[in-house]
């Protein structure tokens, strides 16, 4: 069995330390390895990634992250990324790594991942230029997963870690206007043709926790406003994943 923590949208800034920390000192007691699935800063600032950092900085089990679109909005996903990484967190863009836990070899292959919309109502690689971009753009991301995936074979378990959305059930409290800019088709056709056996998401904050690709790989939105703790957790045995009891604790805010 392998126990996962995850959490996405804390959107640290300066007046956000010390928030979490106390929550995930004691991680390590309830799950094998803690994932964060993008929107870690406010305004994607390098100041705002240094306070969550420090905070992370009490956890005890591997930490594996993606960057979110906040983090892309001032240029500096590079620096963000390199202090991550300076601080022994692990973060992929269209990259897989491959944890031992408790005997077992847990692959996680993760991306930001890319909008487009979902059958019916999706973009199309057509038109101006703009457009083919954009629409290239979430191809290409969804190809990178299903190859990283797809190398993953050899391990027990597979995670798709991503920011953007693969399913359609998770946006649901949405507007539904806004869900090609909330995830894309293209990355559960990605999943389902590789295989995986949770996917993790945020990005959506006023969607839903539970969903599942076509194909029926579970898929969690762990966005901070929709699970409304410091971590939900998530365990991998059997044939599947399931969701593990309620973290024990108030819910808490990162508001002032």
């Amino acid at each position: 069995m392998i126990r996962i923590a995850a959490v996405a949208d804390v959107h640290y800034s300066e007046d956000s330390r010390g928030r979490l920390c106390p929550h995930w000192e004691r991680l390590h007691e309830r799950a094998d390895v803690f994932l964060l699935a993008g929107d870690l800063t406010g305004h994607g600032e390098l100041r705002q990634a240094e306070v969550l950092v420090d905070d992370l900085a009490c956890v005890r089990v591997p930490i594996v992250a993606v960057l979110g679109n906040h983090e892309y909005h001032l240029d500096q996903e590079s620096e963000i990324r390199a202090l991550l990484e300076s601080a022994g967190i692990v973060v992929l863009e269209g990259e897989a790594t491959t944890l031992e836990v408790n005997g077992q070899r847990l692959g996680i292959a993760g991306t930001k991942g890319f909008g487009g919309g979902f059958v019916g109502a999706c973009i199309h690689n057509f038109g101006e230029p703009e457009m083919k971009a954009f629409a290239s753009h979430s191809e290409a991301l969804a190809q990178r997963l299903a190859e990283r995936l797809d190398g993953l074979s050899g391990a027990d378990y597979r995670v798709a870690l991503l920011h953007y959305s693969p399913s359609e059930a998770t946006l649901e409290g949405e507007r539904r206007e806004i869900w090609p800019f909330l995830g894309s088709f293209l990355l559960a056709e990605a999943i389902d043709r590789a295989g995986a056996d949770l996917v993790l998401h945020g990005h959506a904050h006023a969607g839903t926790e539970k969903g599942s690709t076509p194909g029926g790989v579970p898929v969690r939105n762990v966005a901070f406003p929709v699970i409304k703790q410091p971590y939900a957790l998530y365990q991998l045995g059997e044939d599947s994943a399931h969701v593990d009891e309620a973290v024990a604790e108030e819910a808490v805010t990162l508001e002032g």
